[in-house]
């Protein structure tokens, strides 16, 4: 469960409480319901894809369903190279928010340098050894999940019994067409659950199905309660949202909170960029048949996701990376409607995929 988790955790649980207050302010727990519900029948839909579709293409007979998957593999390059310059650039947004210099253009620099950096290790052989961060990187992420969640719900409690109620933030002056298509853009958050579909050489068909399935689980369970405990917190922000505001939200906890939060963004999103920006590479060398060699693809990727560091806000790129994501998961809802004989299952497939296409057409970013 640890590889799922890690991705799955790797961003969204930094970005995911302003960006819902922004967009539904006091109904927030239930857009992240909702975002939680649809991420789980996506899930399903890639668990079904390790038990069905695998086969069906490892014997190469159904042409259609080999074609969708190599194009689900072009579009999940695409969506690895956002993702990269997402996470770094959530790590520029905490680390130049400790010291007060989180403009958007040093966002962008700090961004562009650190991908520059990773992409010069990956091209001279040294990212794997980087990859080893990834576990720490979760251990650590958990801990400061648990240390929030607690701090949270004393604060919550304390609140309650002084003032008979909690605070909750205003609702946004928005229609009820921008909150959904925002609420859309939050998919990015919860990404993660498809990595156990690219374990097969190391794992067994039901031991990656049942590690995508509990950590859908374990994560969907937390995320919920994250948004519920950090919402009475939320109108200490008075309606002023950034990408690092669980800053501000867990210095009004505590000030011993600060800190190490930022240690965990800055150690999580390096780690979830390096081993996105090594799967991003090991798939183009894969979909070009070997003709772009890792080393190469380094510098595809990086070059690529440092030109996106400059497009926009962190809250653009948090919606462009799922419009990218919706993208693969709406190919791979093609792949399992392919090999799918079930007409029930058939019709769960479509209905996520039309909510997957909603994504990718109508996503916008929080602003």
């Amino acid at each position: 469960m640890s590889t799922p988790l890690a991705s799955i955790f790797g961003s969204g649980f930094l970005v995911i409480v302003p960006v819902l207050a922004s967009s539904v302010g006091p109904y927030s727990v239930w857009a992240m319901m909702a975002v939680a519900f649809v991420a789980f029948h996506i899930g399903a839909i890639v668990r079904h894809n390790i038990l069905c579709a695998e086969p069906v293409l490892a014997a190469g007979n159904q042409p259609v369903t080999l074609m969708l998957e190599r194009l689900s593999d072009v579009a999940l390059v695409a969506a690895y190279v956002v993702s990269v310059c997402l996470y770094i650039h959530i790590l520029s947004a905490f680390v130049l928010g400790a010291f007060e210099l989180d403009s958007g253009f040093n966002k962008s620099l700090l961004t562009t340098l650190v991908i520059g950096v990773i992409t010069v290790v990956g091209m001279t052989g040294g990212l794997q050894l980087l990859e080893r961060l990834e576990r720490w990187a979760l251990y650590l992420t958990i801990l400061i999940l648990a240390l929030l969640l607690g701090g949270f719900a004393v604060h919550d409690v304390n609140s309650f019994l002084d003032t008979g109620r909690f605070a909750l933030p205003n609702l946004p002056q928005r229609s009820g067409w921008e909150m959904v298509t925002m609420v859309a853009g939050t998919l990015i958050v919860v990404q993660g659950f498809e990595t156990p579909r690219y374990l097969g050489s190391r794992f067994d068909t039901w031991t990656r199905i049942r590690a995508s399935r509990w950590s859908q689980y374990v994560s969907l369970a937390i995320y919920v309660a994250f948004v519920a405990l950090a919402l009475p917190i939320v109108p200490v922000l008075s309606g002023h949202y950034a990408d690092n505001s669980l800053i501000r939200l867990a210095a009004a906890v505590s000030v011993l909170l600060s800190m190490p939060l930022i240690l965990a963004a800055g150690l999580s999103q390096f780690s979830a960029a390096v081993a996105d920006t090594l799967a991003a590479a090991a798939n183009l060398e894969e979909v070009t048949r070997r003709r772009m060699t890792q080393r190469w693809g380094y510098l595809l990727v990086g070059a690529a996701a440092m030109v996106l560091a400059w497009t926009g806000s962190t809250f653009t790129v948090i919606a462009l990376a799922s419009r990218a994501f919706a993208l693969y998961y709406l190919l791979q809802c093609l792949v399992a409607l392919s090999v799918c004989n079930n007409h029930r299952e058939r019709a769960r497939f479509f209905l996520v995929a039309s909510a997957l296409a909603f994504v990718l057409l109508f996503a916008v970013p929080v602003g």
